[in-house]
């Protein structure tokens, strides 16, 4: 876990992530909470770490997603060289036939 990150206010908004029921739910929380820009590149790296995931390369990654290459070095050091794996964890327990 990166200690920088780690805090009080850190620490309330993920209490609050995680008291939403459904998609609903985040829908409304993120819409207040977020830009749409903002959200649409968290949502994009999330697609591009599934990529990865599936052995998919960089010209069919940024076909698909728009996402820059810079982008997907940076998901990919964090999927595959960071110690946190965090994109593995929320990918696994998606696993169950959640897909975008």
């Amino acid at each position: 876990m990166n200690s920088k990150l780690k805090n009080k206010s850190t620490d309330y908004l993920f209490k609050a992530i995680l008291s939403l029921d459904n998609e609903e739910e985040c829908y409304r929380f993120f819409e207040d909470l977020c830009t749409s820009a903002e959200l649409k590149a968290m949502s994009q790296r999330l697609v591009v770490a599934k990529m990865l995931k599936e052995k998919k390369v960089y010209t069919e990654i940024v076909k698909e997603t728009g996402a820059s290459t810079a982008t997907i070095s940076r998901v990919k050091r964090a999927l595959f060289d960071n110690d946190t794996y965090g994109y593995s964890l929320v990918l696994d327990k998606m696993s169950d036939g959640d897909d975008f």
